[in-house]
């Protein structure tokens, strides 16, 4: 069946998890953090996808903004900016506000321009998710948001995919799955979807089950892809 909606992961591979240290260290009096941004910003986001994937194991849920804080709190501590209230205050409402890839907008309209369905499925709470596409201004080129929150686990959980098929009336097949997240990617496909990795590091293929049918360095060329 063709592919009739597009489904995309949102922090990484719409949002650039690294925009909010990075325009908070070329803030005045931020010497500190502009010496060891790109590292905290690194250390943030892996601590926030370990925490959602232990949690999910463990069953011991809590929403992406609480993971989102503990990790950062983690990363604060490690680079000795854990006394800075402020800057953590700030850190955190810039991430509410990550800036879109360049790419994004275009390619998003390019996309309703053909008349597919387009949509986020994410890690993320409700309300990050309204607060950064509303930041970004791409609410009119998205049909939905959907959130991990309706069904209380993260990714990769089966259940968190289940969402796209119970609220677009989608086969599998007739989806494209976008993340920048090697191993989101890798279970979309063995879900069923057929995945695109958004490779903007230049990685190697994570070893899982499941390998995606499709890697770009960006966004831009997913319009253009045989699959519509």
């Amino acid at each position: 069946m063709p592919v009739t909606t597009c489904i995309f992961d949102a922090y990484g591979t719409l949002f650039d998890v690294a925009a909010a240290a990075r325009a908070a260290a070329r803030e005045p009096d931020r010497a500190r953090l502009a010496a060891c941004w790109q590292a905290l910003a690194e250390d943030w986001r892996i601590k926030q996808l370990s925490y959602s994937w232990l949690r999910a194991v463990s069953g011991d849920h809590a929403d992406f903004w609480t993971v989102t804080q503990d990790a950062l709190d983690w990363a604060l501590e490690r680079h000795g900016l854990d006394g800075d209230a402020a800057l953590r205050d700030r850190l955190l409402a810039l991430y509410r506000e990550l800036e879109a890839y360049p790419e994004v907008p275009a390619m998003l309209r390019a996309l309703k321009d053909r008349r597919l369905t387009t949509a986020i499925l994410s890690n993320g709470a409700p309300g990050m998710l309204a607060d950064a596409v509303a930041s970004a201004g791409i609410g009119d080129v998205l049909d939905d948001c959907l959130s991990v929150e309706s069904v209380g686990i993260f990714k990769p959980a089966r259940a968190v995919y289940d969402l796209v098929g119970h609220r677009f009336g989608t086969a599998p097949d007739q989806v494209l799955f976008v993340s920048s997240n090697g191993w989101d990617a890798a279970a979309a496909t063995a879900y069923g979807f057929t995945a695109l990795w958004v490779n903007r590091k230049g990685e190697p293929l994570d070893r899982l089950p499941g390998r995606p049918a499709h890697i770009l360095p960006d966004l831009s060329g997913v319009p253009a892809l045989e699959l519509f």
